[in-house]
């Protein structure tokens, strides 16, 4: 769903899920040409990215990202990852951002027309329908190019429109570079 000029747009990128989409693509994601992208199609209200972030490391490869976003137009939300052991003994870390996406999402409902959601993420299904509710349009931007597809099938239902991520590559994408710092972290949700 192509948005209209004057509409007033907000991006939501689920920033786990949509490395974990770039990579299943062997691709990394060009934030700035995304932002441009969004411009011209309309008013870009606002483009928020959500990451979990570890906590007392002296290097994650999340920080620089997540620095530049922050001073070139992006709303960056962080909250730092947890740490937990299994029943089997195995550490693990959880950093689900679902919550802070959803809230963001409904208070900014009233000011745009139109929300892009980048994730393919199930749990967002009835966020997309109360957001739709109250007049806006949503698209959700994942991919089914890969194998699983990276959309849950009730998101990609609910939404407006959907958008594969692999289709936005030519415009917002660039060849994976082997050994390189990722987009994101991907963390066990």
């Amino acid at each position: 769903m192509t948005p209209y000029p004057t509409e007033r747009i907000a991006l939501f990128i689920d920033g786990a899920n949509l490395y974990s989409a770039a990579r299943a693509l062997n691709a990394d994601l060009d934030f700035s040409r995304l932002l441009e992208m969004y411009r011209a199609k309309g008013v870009l209200v606002r483009a928020y990215y959500y990451t979990a972030v570890i906590e007392g490391e002296e290097f994650s490869p999340i920080k620089p990202l997540v620095d530049w976003l922050d001073y070139n137009g992006f709303t960056v939300v962080t909250k730092p990852v947890r740490r937990f052991t299994d029943a089997q003994g195995h550490t693990r870390t959880k950093g689900n951002m679902d919550i802070e996406i959803a809230v963001d999402m409904l208070e900014l409902a009233p000011r745009v027309d139109h929300m892009v959601l980048f994730s393919g993420d199930g749990d967002f299904r009835r966020l997309v329908q109360a957001v739709q509710a109250r007049g806006v349009r949503v698209t959700v931007v994942s991919t089914m190019k890969t194998q699983p597809p990276q959309i849950a099938d009730e998101l990609r239902r609910q939404a407006d429109a959907f958008v594969d991520l692999n289709d936005l590559l030519p415009e917002i994408g660039r060849p994976r570079t082997p050994g390189a710092a990722p987009n994101s972290r991907v963390f066990e949700q």
